[in-house]
């Protein structure tokens, strides 16, 4: 570790000179010897850190989510060139460049905050041998020897001797202490934060060889800084448990306001919106608009909980716009659906609101054997508004000797009065 770490000793100045402008800071309210007023220095340090690094930090989600996209097309490639490691290679990459993605993207926040790591580990380091270094001089350098937290040195690790614990004025079971509940507590974290990740964050509709790997990585290293842990000093325990801290919070903010697509938590945060959207009528939020100009730009592409979503709009009267916000507009609601087919009125309304055909009256058996009514009475009808024109039912032609059908009505009777049967045709 201590060769690791001479290599970013070029950054132990500037490290250095950070800690002590914080330490003239804190030492004005907790005292300059005191363990809080240096500890608190190496928690702002890790903050100012993480600061700088949201803009890396952001490119990270968006390289993860882009590189869980392409796990069908990385597959596809895998089992078409297994047996071909050059060819595979090859349409990785252009896989990567034609998607504009970086793999060691994800990667970024680690590399960038390694450096300031190793260089806190040096200066530390030398605080514990009682070397100057940095901006750090001589009365500096005593100060924090002499600063504990929670009885245990800065510089001090699990594993010190009693004769080095003994130096800096302190005794090896608080040390032991203090450096197992860090690393049992940074361990806790990165646990936490992986698994908040592979559980809420994380498409369940796409199963790919990433998933298993996040998975791996979930106990990998939690163990890893166990075992790392007992090899760091007091200070850098300080300096890595705020990190984790801070990753983890940082990863629920990102989960909670922009999750990624077809995992629980982008279900739940488009509940939130649904009810938020229906209460107000608009979307107020910028991050808010660019989640719903997303889930429009898709169409048909939407996964479940965006299809949910856009229902749940166009049940309370609104609809969502191409560029993420929402209108109020009643018709639109109605015409718009989800596959952007067209909703009109529906049969069973249209059916119940419109007016029945009037249909005349049906003849009784006499009535329709005669094919007459009587003198002076008009065909009889069951409505006013019935045809006029409506004409009596035709006698039937009794039946042929031998014939099993009945002739059809004969044609040219009298107009405007009552028809007389014709008789039977005699042979």
């Amino acid at each position: 570790m201590d060769t690791i770490a001479s290599l970013f000793s070029f950054i132990t100045w500037p490290v250095s000179w950070v800690i002590v402008q914080f330490h003239k800071v804190y030492g004005a309210i907790f005292g300059p010897d005191t363990g809080w007023a240096w500890g608190l220095s190496i928690v702002s340090l890790v903050i100012l850190i993480r600061i700088c690094l949201i803009p890396l930090f952001v490119k990270q989600i968006k390289a993860t989510r882009a590189m869980q996209t392409l796990q069908p097309e990385m597959k596809k490639i895998q089992e078409r060139y297994k047996n071909d490691r050059q060819r595979q290679s090859e349409e990785m990459m252009k896989l990567y460049k034609e998607s504009g993605t970086n793999p060691l993207s994800s990667c970024l926040p680690i590399l960038a905050q390694s450096p300031f790591f190793f260089a806190l580990y040096h200066v530390l380091a030398a605080i514990a041998s009682g070397k100057k270094i940095g901006v750090i001089d001589a009365g500096l350098l005593e100060s924090a020897r002499n600063a504990h937290i929670f009885g245990a040195p800065l510089a001090a690790k699990f594993f010190s001797s009693d004769s080095q614990v003994s130096a800096l004025h302190a005794s090896l079971t608080d040390v032991r202490v203090v450096t197992a509940i860090m690393i049992v507590l940074m361990s806790a974290s990165q646990f936490y934060t992986q698994r908040q990740l592979m559980t809420k964050n994380v498409d369940t509709t796409v199963k790919t060889p990433f998933m298993q790997q996040q998975k791996m990585l979930m106990y990998v290293f939690p163990i890893m800084f166990a075992v790392l842990g007992v090899n760091f000093p007091v200070g850098v325990l300080i300096y890595w448990l705020t990190t984790n801290v801070w990753t983890m919070g940082q990863q629920m903010y990102v989960i909670h306001n922009n999750p990624t697509p077809g995992s629980k938590a982008q279900a739940a945060y488009l509940e939130r919106l649904t009810k938020h959207v229906t209460q107000h009528g608009k979307i107020r939020r910028r991050s808010e608009k660019a989640i719903v100009k997303a889930i429009v730009a898709k169409g048909r592409d939407r996964n479940e909980f965006e299809r949910k979503f856009v229902n749940a709009l166009n049940k309370a009267g609104l609809a969502a716009q191409a560029d993420g916000t929402v209108t109020k507009s009643v018709a639109q609601a109605a015409a718009q659906t989800e596959d952007g087919a067209v909703a009109g009125t529906s049969t069973a309304t249209a059916t119940a609101t419109a007016p029945r055909r009037q249909q005349p009256k049906r003849q009784s058996k006499s009535q329709r054997q005669s094919g007459v009514t009587k003198a002076g009475d008009s065909p009889s009808l069951e409505k006013s508004d019935a045809p006029q024109d409506a004409k009596p039912a035709a006698a039937k032609q009794p039946e042929k000797p031998g014939s099993g059908t009945r002739s059809k009505a004969q044609s040219g009777q009298r107009k405007g009065g009552p028809q007389r049967p014709k008789s039977p045709s005699k042979k």
